[in-house]
């Protein structure tokens, strides 16, 4: 009890920092991306940490997993590399009892990722949807800020104001820039700048939202051209596109998993076996990583690290290239995913029992050798 009590929480607390840095650098890169719209005025400022916060859980559910995985090649790495697996060997610890009381830990990173992966997860996705269709169905209004100048209409149209009222209504010093198409919506036809003084926004009864300028001037067209013009004006209003917000969420990773069960179109069953398939990983990499945690001293405790991890993504990676498969129905719904996690799990027995392998093969070469002598 004390040896698994020892190695469980060595395992643990290995897994727990290198999932925490995982955690950092993904979240990081996300956040930079979600940064870098709320800068565009795509997303409002506010809305980015509750953001990040219900996205955690579909990052945790793949870092977990990943985590332990390098968590027992680490925790276990080291104890090889301190002679302390040596003691442990000598007093009857095999690769089979070591991986049966790794399993342990395991299985409850397992349960953690279940709870994740069929409850949290598409619940956090179902809310960042939300939020997302309700950042969509803001106005040029709702997204501005004074002395910024913002891309909107995917870069088509910038948009500045000096200053802006705090019910974000009136506007001073005004400037906006957009790009004229044809019709077709294929043939540039220059660019439309309006200049004005002061500015505000006008709600009629039914929704229609105004752009009312005052003291201004448009611009048409390309300068130096024949077709240029400028057009001094008084008062200029423009009718505001109505905000269509999505009425039902449509990601799959936002679909509750009680949906999903007994939906039989592929998207749904190919996502309920990705949800089920995650808490399954687990288990697998598990068995994948006691074998190949065993280090010599003489090698290192980072020499496996590399195509440990290799081994590791190229799961991952096929497991995702199935997943789509499956969604286009190249892949047999019976077969599903599970055929990759069968495949990876005899790579885990084979790894397990590669040493037992290697030794009965050569025990009887050798027999053969001595028979022949």
């Amino acid at each position: 009890m004390i040896v698994f009590r020892y190695l469980s929480r060595e395992v643990l607390v290995t897994m727990s920092a290198v999932s925490a840095v995982l955690l950092v650098i993904i979240m990081s890169g996300r956040f930079i991306k979600y940064l870098a719209q709320a800068a565009s005025g795509a997303l409002d400022p506010g809305v980015l940490f509750m953001i990040m916060g219900f996205r955690l859980p579909g990052f945790m559910q793949l870092i977990l997993p990943l985590g332990l995985f390098l968590g027992i090649l680490l925790a276990y790495g080291r104890l090889y590399l301190e002679s302390e697996m040596t003691v442990l060997a000598a007093t009857g610890m095999s690769q089979q009892r070591l991986l049966w009381m790794t399993l342990a830990p395991a299985t409850l990173v397992a349960l953690v990722v279940t709870w994740l992966s069929l409850g949290l997860a598409p619940q956090g996705a179902a809310q960042v949807a939300m939020i997302v269709n309700q950042q969509d169905a803001m106005t040029e209004f709702d997204t501005l800020v004074p002395g910024r100048f913002q891309a909107l209409r995917d870069g088509s149209r910038i948009t500045y104001t000096e200053t802006l009222s705090e019910d974000r209504a009136q506007l001073g010093g005004v400037f906006i820039s957009e790009k004229r198409l044809s019709r077709d919506g294929k043939k540039d036809q220059g660019i439309s700048v309006l200049v004005a003084e002061k500015g505000r926004q006008e709600v009629k009864p039914d929704g229609t939202r105004y752009l009312i300028l005052e003291n201004g001037y448009r611009y048409d067209g390309n300068p130096g051209e024949a077709n240029y013009r400028a057009i001094k004006y008084d008062i200029y209003g423009a009718v505001l596109p109505k905000p269509e917000i999505a009425q039902e969420v449509t990601d799959r990773e936002a679909i509750p998993t009680r949906d999903l069960i007994g939906n039989d179109t592929l998207r749904s069953r190919a996502e309920l076996q990705w949800r089920l398939s995650l808490p399954l990983l687990v288990f697998i990499v598990t068995l994948i990583a006691v074998p190949l945690s065993k280090a010599n001293p003489r090698q290192g405790r980072f020499l496996k690290l590399l195509p440990a991890i290799l081994l590791y993504m190229a799961y991952l990676t096929v497991l995702i290239a199935a997943r789509g498969a499956l969604e286009r129905g190249k892949i047999p719904i019976a077969l599903g995913l599970w055929w990759v996690h069968a495949l990876f799990l005899g790579v885990g027995v084979l790894l397990l029992y590669w040493e037992h392998l290697r030794l009965s093969v050569a025990s009887r070469r050798d027999a053969k050798e001595v028979a022949r002598g």
